[in-house]
């Protein structure tokens, strides 16, 4: 096997890696979009929020299992961060969101944007705008791929990488049996395809638009913890790069489609890699943002993205 190809497959996972992350925050982006038809643009901002949470809450839990790094106490905080974040955007949505439901979409889109710069400055003051030392919660280190795979082994793969890949899916598929196999999830699909329908046949609205609020701000909570065990340098304005990435990967797989906003996520995260790995980190976003425009001028509604009529 070539150093070439040893070369493109340790690039693919650390995009796999990168682009976990990025569908994980994308798909808060298309399940507000999918219910509400707008973007809340304060969604990059709660997974900072639970990269906080994770700060703060890291170093107490682990007391609780013996003081030194843990899967028990990681497990632990990622679920507490994913609850922290979830009750944050149900307040978002309550305070922020909730009264607007009838005004202009652009009138929203406004406070969605008001709200993220609240949530980021406010983040500098509560937290300081210094970047943070995220507590060590696992005790990462590469993995050692057995000199009998022969070229293999030269792959460089971390734990946190690993932790990062299965957490993702297990999140993707407890997420899909909750949109298609739960009864909050048909009510989910039913407000999506027609609210006014679905409040006739019985459907609590503002229940549904909650929980939707509350699961993807759960997600984007995970992805804070899960890019913080890998990038442990954390500070109030992480959450902008990350959330503009997550709002492409959103956009080219097809908004408001779950699948699509998976996919864009691993497809960015894996053109970022390969940008990085065998060209020049510079051009990273520009190039990233470019392929998005080029595909939306061939598919406009995204890879998986349906094409919808409007009324005018």
């Amino acid at each position: 096997m070539s150093d070439k190809l040893i070369e493109l497959i340790q690039q693919l996972i650390n995009g796999l890696s990168q682009g976990s992350i990025y569908a994980l925050i994308a798909l808060g982006y298309t399940m507000v979009f999918g219910v509400l038809r707008f973007i809340n643009f304060a969604h990059g901002d709660v997974y900072m929020l639970g990269a906080f949470a994770g700060f703060y809450l890291g170093p107490k839990v682990l007391k609780q299992f013996g003081e030194g790094p843990s899967y028990g106490g990681a497990i632990t905080v990622l679920l507490l961060a994913m609850v922290v974040c979830a009750i944050i955007g149900i307040v978002i949505e309550r305070l922020c969101y909730r009264p607007l439901r009838e005004r202009p979409k652009l009138t929203v889109l406004i406070t969605a944007i008001g709200v993220s710069l609240f949530l980021e400055n406010g983040g500098q003051f509560v937290f300081g705008a210094d970047p943070k030392s995220f507590p060590e919660i696992i005790a990462d280190r590469a993995i050692e791929i057995p000199a009998s795979w022969g070229a293999l082994s030269a792959l460089t793969i971390t734990i946190s990488q690993v932790i990062v890949l299965a957490v993702t899916v297990v999140l993707l598929f407890i997420m899909r049996y909750i949109v298609l196999h739960t009864k909050t999830g048909m009510a989910m699909r039913a407000v999506s395809f027609n609210p006014l329908a679905a409040q006739l046949m019985g459907i609590n609205i503002d229940v549904v638009i909650s929980f939707t609020f509350g699961l993807g701000s759960a997600l984007a909570g995970a992805a804070g913890i899960l890019t913080s065990i890998q990038q442990p340098s954390i500070d109030p304005l992480m959450g902008i790069n990350a959330g503009l990435k997550a709002f492409v990967a959103a956009v080219l797989g097809g908004i408001g489609n779950l699948p699509g906003a998976a996919l864009g996520g691993v497809l960015i995260g894996l053109l970022e890699a390969l940008v990085v790995g065998y060209g020049n980190p510079t051009y990273r976003d520009p190039i990233v943002f470019g392929v998005l425009i080029a595909i939306l001028l061939v598919k406009p509604t995204g890879l998986l993205g349906r094409s919808e009529r409007e009324k005018v």
